[in-house]
């Protein structure tokens, strides 16, 4: 099913990067049992809705981006699928809660993933840092906020003529119109929304594409749930 579905993306799975995923999906349930990591535990809605999701992001991510930071990767989707397929990629997985970085650290050890780090913090505070700060050439986050508010958490992190790709729902179209503000301000421009169903099922998902065209204002993004409480 992930090899079949996987090709709908225009990626042909070995089965070194098969084996990886499996060992992933078994790892995943077995620290879930500890703490909560995913609700989804069976092994179809893992396929579908983890690691073919986590894989739709390679219909819009630039063949020549070769550094990505995951904002609020959770249990590292999509960031450890996409350095399971794409091995020269740069990632780095950001995530507030300290006891998931010790899970993405054990995922990356298990599967041998090198170039790959995990780190502990929250987007506003990494986004001022200067060693991560417009230092990234992509920049995703699934399902975490809002547009407008993803926006001010991801931008910052975004080199000038790199890329945020926010994977959004169904209402992604409602949400880019609630973006005008925070587009103008961060610096960055929505190239395309791309709609698709993923394979097996009729869950419908948008990639929103946005190239960021200048630098983003020293004071973004604003401090700790700022962003949340008041979105640009």
């Amino acid at each position: 099913m992930l090899s079949d579905g996987s090709k709908e993306f225009g990626i042909d799975l070995t089965q070194e990067q098969l084996d990886k995923f499996s060992k992933y999906a078994g790892l995943l349930v077995e620290w879930n049992e500890k703490m909560n990591l995913t609700a989804i535990t069976d092994e179809e809605g893992i396929v579908i809705k983890h690691f073919l999701d986590s894989l739709s992001l390679f219909i819009a991510l630039p063949e020549k981006a070769n550094s990505l930071i995951d904002v609020g990767t959770g249990a590292g989707f999509p960031g450890i699928p996409v350095k399971i397929v794409r091995d020269n990629m740069n990632v780095t997985l950001l995530d507030s809660l300290e006891k998931r970085i010790k899970f993405l650290n054990e995922v990356c050890s298990a599967l041998s993933l090198n170039d790959i780090k995990a780190v502990h913090g929250r987007a506003e505070d990494f986004g001022i840092d200067k060693k991560y700060r417009e230092s990234f050439e992509a920049a995703t986050a699934r399902g975490v906020a809002p547009l407008p508010v993803l926006l001010e958490y991801c931008l910052p992190f975004v080199k000038v003529g790199g890329y945020f790709l926010a994977m959004k729902g169904p209402d992604a179209m409602n949400e880019i119109k609630e973006s005008k503000n925070a587009l103008d301000v961060l610096g960055g421009e929505v190239l395309e929304a791309k709609k698709f169903k993923l394979p097996f099922s009729d869950i419908e998902r948008c990639i929103v594409i946005v190239r960021k065209y200048r630098h983003t204002p020293q004071i973004y993004p604003r401090k700790s749930g700022k962003p949340t409480k008041n979105p640009l």
